[in-house]
């Protein structure tokens, strides 16, 4: 008895994982109208996966890419424009839906935020070589002469393993 509930367990658990994945999407259906699906097409291109995040909704096998891609038709064969697909789209997921986020006050990071780093360290870099180094004060009769009997002094190498590459 227990023999055989633990080979149940056993064949639950490593069936388990695969009755848990994702159901395939269904096949994506064409709109009827050429022109219609050429618009929809284009913009596949310009919608981000929500799923996937970095890849289009036109490539993407996500089960939610190939909704959007459904509701992007359906718009498209109710007579909707590109730009109110876009905006539906927006207003259902965020900016992030397009590839493209529209400049606005929420965007101008994404916008213009690699730009700003960037001339910030070259600023940064300019200022710092634009400061001038500490006055060094020369050496003294007694510091040179404390100096010179250093150096004479170094005749016989510190370093017993060290080499005259190493100088």
């Amino acid at each position: 008895m227990k023999r055989a509930l633990l080979i149940a367990a056993v064949l639950f658990l490593t069936a388990a994982p695969a009755a848990a994945q994702e159901p395939p999407p269904t096949p994506d259906r064409p709109l009827p109208d050429a022109a219609q699906e050429a618009r929809a097409q284009a913009l596949f291109d310009d919608i981000r996966c929500v799923v996937c995040q970095h890849e289009a909704i036109a490539d993407s096998p996500a089960g939610l890419a190939a909704d959007v891609r459904a509701l992007v038709r359906e718009q498209i064969a109710a007579g909707r424009s590109d730009e109110q697909v876009r905006d539906d789209l927006v207003r259902r997921y965020g900016d992030f839906v397009l590839f493209t986020p529209p400049l606005r006050g929420g965007t101008w990071l994404l916008w213009f935020g690699s730009l700003a780093a960037l001339l910030a360290a070259g600023a940064g870099l300019w200022f710092a070589s634009r400061r001038r180094p500490a006055a060094v004060e020369p050496l003294s009769a007694a510091e040179e002469a404390d100096l010179a009997r250093i150096l004479a002094d170094q005749a016989v190498r510190p370093d017993p393993d060290a080499k005259p590459s190493d100088d």
